[in-house]
């Protein structure tokens, strides 16, 4: 994945995000929204918060997050494929309401390639997966044998129907022919809460929601999906490393804004996002809440999706995923 490319044209657009921010004063002094379309506590509305508080600065306007959670995404990324394309309602979403939901669902009541202009890809994190202290497994090995020996005794939490959480997990028991039972929760802050109160016995989640569990020890840290240690976590091994070739399910955060939505609007709040993705105290509590920050052009965000999607099609085609699984 070429984030290093990312970030260098991130750093590059900043310097002309001033010439912008001057020719727009008069015009966009107005409150800027940014819808997440998931409940406070979830990971994109912790970036989201994070990064407003240097980009409603840097823009010179207020910048306020409005949690629209709902059908796993889908709701909130409506209303704002929906939304008047002023310049003031703008999307910070996730893998599964941009792109894999376009699969899963026959009938979307939007399309995010069409209603949509993509503004810059924000973030990454790796998921990371962890079982209950009662599920006893201490290791990738002993969580697949205990799916194998035992199918269908165990149940996983996720995020969402489609979400990466979901089908990072439904990519595993493609490739290891197990079985254990989806049980979708709202966000990752619910799908913890049910992986503490033991009403699932594991799930994999980003690591904002569950290190400090695991760290107290009420949780046990087994690995991370991305195709590589994560300089985040370098302690914990890839599925890759544990015998599970084909194993990258990364989740990723992104900001788009509705159609028509004036290009250079557009450009000015991407080299902005960027600017702040660049602020080095941003970056570090960022990387505190384990975000990798990227900030990319609007092409660049284009591009990324339409490969997402490509990535992701035959895989959720082959496993007969669909919405209710």
């Amino acid at each position: 994945m070429p984030w290093t490319r990312l970030r260098t044209a991130a750093a590059c657009a900043t310097f002309a995000l001033l010439a912008l921010n001057a020719a727009a004063q008069d015009s966009d002094r107005h409150p800027i929204r940014i819808v997440v379309p998931f409940a406070a506590g979830s990971s994109p509305d912790i970036l989201a918060r994070i990064v407003n508080e240097q980009l409603g600065p840097r823009l010179g306007q207020p910048v306020i997050v409005d949690n629209k959670p709902g059908a796993g995404g889908n709701s909130g990324t409506d209303q704002v494929a929906k939304a008047a394309p002023d310049g003031r309602t703008f999307l910070l979403s996730v893998n599964a309401p941009l792109v894999y939901n376009t699969v899963l669902f026959k009938q979307l009541p939007y399309d995010p390639f069409r209603d949509l202009v993509p503004v810059s890809l924000a973030a990454t994190t790796p998921n990371v997966c962890v079982a209950t202290p009662a599920m006893q497994v201490r290791s990738v090995k002993d969580w697949l044998a205990a799916l194998r020996r035992e199918p269908g005794r165990f149940n996983f939490a996720t995020t969402g129907n489609g979400s990466i959480s979901h089908l990072g997990v439904e990519l595993i028991k493609l490739r290891t022919q197990s079985f254990a039972v989806h049980i979708p929760y709202a966000s990752s802050a619910q799908a913890t809460t049910a992986l503490l109160q033991g009403d699932v016995h594991f799930a994999c989640l980003p690591p904002v929601s569950v290190m400090p569990h695991v760290k107290a020890g009420r949780l046990v840290a087994l690995g991370v999906t991305s195709a590589e240690r994560s300089a985040l976590l370098p302690e914990l091994p890839t599925l890759r490393e544990s015998g599970l070739p084909d194993i990258q399910a990364v989740p990723w955060f992104a900001y788009l804004a509705p159609k028509g939505t004036p290009p250079a609007t557009v450009q000015r709040m991407s080299q902005a996002i960027a600017a702040v993705l660049q602020d080095p105290a941003t970056r570090q509590r960022l990387q505190t809440a384990y975000f990798d920050p990227v900030g990319s052009t609007p092409q660049q965000l284009a591009d990324f999706m339409a490969q997402e999607l490509r990535t992701w099609r035959p895989v959720i085609e082959r496993a007969g995923l669909k919405p209710s699984d």
